[in-house]
């Protein structure tokens, strides 16, 4: 049984959420501050954090750091916090999707369904995947039908398809790919994404595989 922790200070939410996930046969731990979040992801090992950022002691953002220094768990950030930087920061940190109050129980649902899938097939290599017409191979970097990509686009492409429907930001792109020293060359990333829509996309002004989250970075929708 899937195991969640569930963080956040409004008694509202965590009842809410309590019952919605039991429900489906989630096992459920909350804690109404970053503190007790730390504690009880330290003596209950969860399967998957859900994680409010505005917390009475601790900036959720902090609360992601410390869960980084020791585990990799699946971390969905719920916040009332809108604004681009703040979803950059919580990703920057270590988050792996982000949900904006207020939201839909569907819609949290789905997000756990895919965040969790991604963390169980993370240490399986992926077999060939489909990108509009065309099936690539990571593992022996071809592309049917035959498309030529440079290592900077092979590189790219690999980052994005390796982690299927989750959001990458554009600080993380550009450091793994072109380097720490080029954090903030966001036309870079532009400029390839565009290029890789080209050789990819069924319709590059259309794209449905590789998308762009304005403001925040790229994400591989299979």
């Amino acid at each position: 049984m899937t195991r969640i922790l569930v963080v956040d200070d409004d008694p509202q939410i965590l009842r809410a959420l309590r019952i919605n996930l039991r429900a489906r046969r989630y096992e459920v731990d909350v804690a109404a501050d970053g503190a007790s979040a730390l504690k009880a992801a330290a003596a209950h090992s969860p399967d998957l954090v859900v994680l409010d950022l505005g917390l009475p002691d601790l900036d959720g953002t902090e609360v992601i750091r410390g869960l980084r220094g020791w585990t990799t768990v699946p971390i969905i950030v719920l916040s009332g916090r809108a604004e681009g930087g703040d979803k950059v920061a919580a990703l920057d940190a270590g988050a792996d999707d982000y949900v904006t109050k207020p939201f839909g129980v569907d819609e949290l649902l789905a997000r756990i369904r895919a965040v969790t899938r991604r963390a169980q097939s993370s240490d399986t290599p992926p077999g060939p995947i489909t990108l509009g017409q065309h099936t690539i191979d990571l593992a022996g970097h071809t592309i049917t039908p035959e498309q030529r990509l440079t290592p900077t686009e092979w590189q790219l492409l690999e980052r994005l398809l390796r982690n299927p429907g989750k959001l990458i930001t554009q600080r993380s792109l550009l450091h793994d790919v072109w380097g720490p020293q080029y954090d903030t060359e966001t036309n870079y990333l532009r400029q390839y994404m565009a290029r890789l829509r080209r050789k990819l996309e069924d319709d590059p002004t259309r794209p449905r595989h590789l998308i762009t989250e304005p403001g925040m970075g790229y994400r591989f929708q299979p």
